[in-house]
C-alpha cells in the first residue's frame, strides 16, 4: 500500500483520478529555506524529508513525499501571507513566464528515489481589476505563487509547457514512473 506523506487535497485528488490507491499520513517537517539552496534543491529536500518522516513510523510501506513551489525570476514564491502579498505575487506573474517545481520522493525500505519536475507557465497580462477580483475570491491564499491553475485562475493561464498535474501539485506521470522503478528493484 502506498502512503501519501501530504495533507494536500489536490495531491490526493490527482492520485485518485489516476486510479492509484493510497492512504494519507501527514508529515510535519521544517520547510525553512536553507541559505544558498536553489529552488530545485529545496523541493527535492522537502519531498525526501516528508517521505523519511513517515517512513520512520511506517516501516516496510511505500511512501510518497512531494513539495511544490512557484519560481518567479529565480525566486521562490510561497503561499501569500496576506491579501497584499497575494496582490504583489499576481502583479509579478502578470504577463510573465514562471516555473512550477515539484520534488517527488518515493521510499521503500532502504531505497529512496527523488526527482524534480519543472513546468513553465505563462500568465496573461492581468488588469488591476482582475487581480483584485481573484484575490477577493480567497483562492490564492493557500496556494504557492498565489494561484490555483485548476480553479478560477485558469482563465488567466495563456500557456503551459510541461505537466499540467505538476502545476496542480503532483506530476502524476513522474510518480507512476518512480513507483514502477521502485517496484522493479
Amino acid at each position: 500500500m502506498l502512503i501519501l506523506a501530504s495533507a494536500s487535497p489536490r495531491r490526493a485528488e490527482l492520485l485518485r483520478a489516476a486510479g492509484i490507491e493510497f492512504t494519507v499520513r501527514v508529515a510535519d517537517i521544517d520547510e525553512t529555506l536553507i541559505d544558498g539552496e536553489t529552488p530545485y534543491e529545496y523541493v527535492a529536500r522537502l519531498a525526501a524529508g516528508k517521505a523519511e518522516v513517515v517512513a520512520a513510523t511506517e516501516p516496510g510501506a511505500v511512501i510518497l513525499g512531494a513539495d511544490t513551489t512557484v519560481v518567479i525570476d529565480g525566486e521562490i514564491a510561497g503561499k501569500p501571507v496576506d491579501r497584499d502579498d497575494a496582490i504583489r505575487m499576481l502583479h509579478r506573474l502578470s504577463g510573465q513566464w514562471h516555473e512550477v517545481l515539484t520534488g517527488v520522493a518515493v521510499r521503500h525500505r532502504h531505497r529512496l528515489l527523488v526527482e524534480v519536475e519543472t513546468t513553465r507557465v505563462k500568465f496573461d497580462l492581468l488588469t488591476p481589476g482582475e487581480i483584485e477580483w481573484y484575490v477577493a475570491t480567497g483562492e490564492p491564499m493557500d496556494k504557492a505563487g498565489g494561484y490555483g491553475i485548476q480553479g478560477r485562475a485558469s482563465r488567466f493561464i495563456e500557456r503551459i509547457e510541461g505537466s499540467y498535474s505538476n502545476v496542480v501539485g503532483l506530476p502524476v506521470h513522474l510518480v507512476w514512473r518512480l513507483l514502477n522503478l521502485l517496484a522493479a528493484g
